[in-house]
């Protein structure tokens, strides 16, 4: 495909989410899903979680219409292990059947970060590295995602639309508009397993040397990369778009 018709698609995404975001963005999330789900045929559409702190709520959701839908869960090497036993058990209780783990290329590892003390020096190459890159080969195969993303949760996401594109691709946040009393609600009301790391105060958990607890008053990201400008790993950024398009030129 030329670049030209890349360009082309890219519009035609662009103005896509565009005009579903204008109809669709103050429906429930659960009709964001259903809707999504039922404009795209099996396969095309997949869903990203850490299994951190806010993850419950869009897993249920969709555990709710589809238990065999993709979930993408990004496996960094450095993920606390309270972590990774969440996401076994909370992947057991709604009965998704499709976890899909993608993790850091090795040999990228082994010529970037050998000694796993990147996130030292350069905590940019380090996400690069163990997200931006394998997060791109998860997403890959499908016409979109669903992501937990929340505006509520950093300033860098008060403008967060529900649709957005990512190149040719389609993002969706079908809990943007959410409050922390919405999500604290209908995880009472689901009885639905909390991270137990957030019980110490980790309210948004990623790579365990890169997460620290938050302070009161403090939004919920700011114990990651506490004390750096940094706010976001980079899989919500444009690098996740640029690496896609390299991988799949």
């Amino acid at each position: 495909m030329t670049q030209v018709a890349d360009a082309a698609i890219e519009r035609e995404t662009q103005a896509e989410a565009e005009r579903l975001d204008a109809l669709y963005c103050a429906l429930p999330a659960a009709e964001i899903i259903a809707r999504t789900l039922g404009a795209h045929g099996e396969g095309e559409i997949a869903a990203v979680s850490s299994f951190g702190a806010d993850s419950a709520v869009l897993l249920h959701l969709i555990a709710e219409m589809d238990r065999s839908l993709p979930i993408i869960f990004l496996d960094t090497g450095m993920h606390f292990e309270e972590t990774l036993a969440y996401r076994d058990a909370l992947a057991s209780d709604l009965g998704l059947s499709d976890i899909r783990i993608v993790t850091p290329d090795e040999a990228a590892l082994e010529r970037d970060d050998p000694d796993g003390k990147l996130h030292l020096t350069d905590t940019d190459a380090c996400c690069a590295i163990r997200k931006v890159e394998p997060m791109a080969r998860g997403v890959a195969p499908f016409r979109g995602w669903f992501t937990g993303r929340k505006r509520f949760q950093a300033s860098t996401r008060q403008a967060l639309p529900v649709f957005e594109a990512v190149g040719p691709r389609l993002r969706i946040n079908p809990l943007a508009r959410w409050t922390t009393a919405d999500q604290a609600d209908y995880m009472r009301r689901h009885e639905l397993r909390a991270n137990p790391l957030v019980a110490y105060g980790y309210l948004s958990i990623g790579c365990f040397p890169c997460t620290s607890v938050v302070k009161p008053g403090e939004d919920a990201r700011s114990g990651r990369w506490a004390g750096q400008a940094k706010t976001e790993c980079g899989i919500h950024l444009s690098g996740l778009g640029e690496t896609l398009d390299t991988l799949t030129r």
